[in-house]
């Protein structure tokens, strides 16, 4: 089986975000990322809503259910309390029922997620969360660092899916101690699937580094935003994701 490619669109909404309007609009872009082939579509709303916002979540949702075989992943803080027009991210999970939700430890004044949960702290107010998504049906996924212990402990918690945190593996590919780190990120991968636990994996990964990565070969999804976002301008974005496509598809 090859890795399924799942965009994020978060950078289009950004784009949009800083005009009056609605062009870009993120549905178009979603539309034309599925007309290409993508396994599926990311988003991941924060109360700030700074990119995707609530009412791109719903649309998308309902584009997605209407395209066959594709998936619709949320990703996000389940902590985080609703603020203004964003009601929270299990709110906004049951209004859409997604077909994964990927819980991710960011708080509201982060850039971007940078680490994975801690869950010798946070198996306890995860797991309330955990069995709601299971009674609703979703998939869930745990945003991880890949540290074995912490993802015998998610195989534990009850989720479904890990998505590996790639941030620090891109920053080092192409040196010493990128090797390293891809060493590391295997046995934490073997660690998931000896767990009863699915890969999914994401931040940063590029054209240059996901071949390199995706020699694992546990990886069922990754989720690639603002890296496609950047070759889209250079390439366009049919291009841009059709290259992607053919890394993950060489995947095995």
């Amino acid at each position: 089986m090859s890795t399924a490619l799942s965009v994020n669109l978060n950078k289009i909404a950004l784009i949009r975000n800083s005009r009056e309007g609605n062009f870009p609009d993120v549905l178009e872009f979603g539309q034309l990322c599925l007309d290409q082939g993508a396994a599926g579509l990311t988003v991941h709303p924060r109360p700030d809503q700074r990119h995707i916002r609530s009412g791109d979540v719903r649309n998308l949702a309902e584009l997605v259910k209407r395209t066959p075989k594709r998936e619709f992943n949320i990703e996000g803080n389940p902590f985080a309390k609703a603020h203004g027009d964003y009601p929270g991210l299990m709110a906004l999970v049951e209004q859409t029922q997604p077909d994964q939700c990927t819980l991710v430890p960011d708080s509201n004044d982060q850039l971007t997620s940078d680490h994975g949960f801690d869950l010798t702290s946070a198996s306890d107010a995860l797991a309330p969360i955990v069995a709601k998504l299971q009674a609703m049906g979703v998939r869930i996924s745990l945003f991880m660092d890949p540290d074995p212990v912490q993802i015998r402990l998610a195989g534990e918690l009850g989720v479904d899916r890990i998505e590996l945190y790639t941030g620090p593996y891109a920053l080092q590919h192409g040196t010493a101690q990128g090797e390293t780190l891809l060493s590391q990120y295997r046995r934490a991968a073997e660690q998931a699937v000896s767990s009863g636990l699915g890969v999914n994996a994401g931040h940063d990964l590029n054209l240059d580094n996901l071949s390199d990565f995706l020699t694992i070969p546990a990886i069922a999804e990754v989720s690639i935003g603002h890296a496609l976002t950047v070759d889209a301008l250079r390439l366009g974005m049919p291009a841009a994701i059709q290259a992607y496509l053919a890394i993950c598809q060489q995947s095995r």
